[in-house]
């Protein structure tokens, strides 16, 4: 074990039973709630591609909000480390899954486009090299099975 242990629980509650529950692919909702005591409900899906609302979060999306919030988070506390000050930090991020002819499906690669504006030119570099750290140092990127790609812009400024 290390340092310490962290849990977490929520539940997840299917609200797409439509009279018929699965009787038919067609015949249910992939509607869910996502609910964590203390937060308002995450109003979950599936993708459309897979009958899913388009007006809820689908897991894809969410993985990948993950991942993007993980880093950010790491980096931030990278950047305290040493000493470089960020004022803006924004991600474009993107994944590819592929689907199998067996019905499955996996994330092949995620790629995090980090803009990040900071106060000094002096730590533009740094900051660059600072992503390697934060990939390092992220519980999310960490516990996957494919590549956390980065692909990083670092100002000094605004962004």
């Amino acid at each position: 074990m290390g340092l310490g242990e962290h849990r977490y629980a929520l539940a997840v509650q299917w609200t797409g039973n439509l009279g018929g529950g699965t009787s038919s692919y067609r015949g249910y909702s992939r509607d869910h709630d996502i609910l964590i005591p203390g937060l308002p409900v995450l109003k979950g899906s599936a993708d459309p591609t897979f009958r899913g609302d388009k007006e809820r979060y689908n897991p894809e999306q969410l993985l990948l909000a993950a991942l993007a919030q993980c880093h950010m988070l790491s980096f931030l506390h990278v950047a305290v480390k040493h000493g470089v000050v960020v004022t803006e930090y924004r991600d474009d991020a993107s994944g590819i899954m592929s689907l199998n002819r067996d019905g499955s499906g996996q994330f092949e690669r995620v790629t995090l486009r980090p803009q990040v504006a900071v106060t000094d030119a002096d730590h533009v570099e740094l900051a660059g090299q600072m992503h390697h750290e934060a990939n390092r140092l992220c519980f999310i990127a960490r516990s996957v099975n494919f590549p956390v790609e980065h692909q990083p812009v670092t100002v000094v400024g605004r962004l």
